[in-house]
């Protein structure tokens, strides 16, 4: 989709919703990767699952091929999560990855229905120590501080995707 591609990652709560709504409010070209790329499915070989899981949440690697590989956009932003980034994270040209604190992490929680990822205690307990571990997050990402108003957010994105 665009001849620059960026992923947005960072764990539940820190905004990756949000950052994409803003950007394709602007304009830019911004894929909801939970929204149009994800399923539940193997990590490793990308085999669907009915195990409804955080550990299957991957995303459909040839539609991601499929899309950086179309140009007629000069930017494009791909917004989510998903477990099996390491299948496809060579194909950007740069990630974000959104942090926040421990405080603005059970502050979002609080405000979540308990139909959304995070809403039911587990999965709240599962996202709390994901935030602490780090481990379900690109390394090497560029650091955006999602604590900050939405728009500030998201101009550090498009300033740092230009300066990229």
């Amino acid at each position: 989709m665009g001849v620059k591609n960026y992923l947005i990652e960072g764990v539940s709560c820190t905004g990756k919703t949000t950052v994409c709504n803003e950007l394709q409010r602007r304009g830019y070209q911004a894929i909801h990767g939970d929204r149009e790329l994800a399923y539940q499915g193997n990590p490793e070989t990308g085999e669907k699952t009915n195990t409804a899981s955080h550990e299957n949440h991957i995303w459909d690697v040839d539609k991601v091929k499929a899309l950086v590989d179309n140009k007629s956009e000069p930017v494009t932003f791909f917004c989510g999560g998903s477990r099996n980034f390491s299948k496809f994270i060579h194909l950007f040209d740069g990630v974000f990855v959104l942090e926040i604190d421990t405080e603005t992490l059970n502050i979002r929680l609080d405000a979540r229905p308990e139909n959304e990822f995070g809403g039911k205690k587990v999965e709240r307990e599962l996202i709390v120590r994901l935030h602490e571990s780090k481990e379900d997050i690109p390394k090497n990402g560029i650091i955006i501080d999602a604590t900050e108003p939405i728009e500030y957010i998201v101009d550090e994105i498009v300033r740092k995707s230009e300066g990229n």
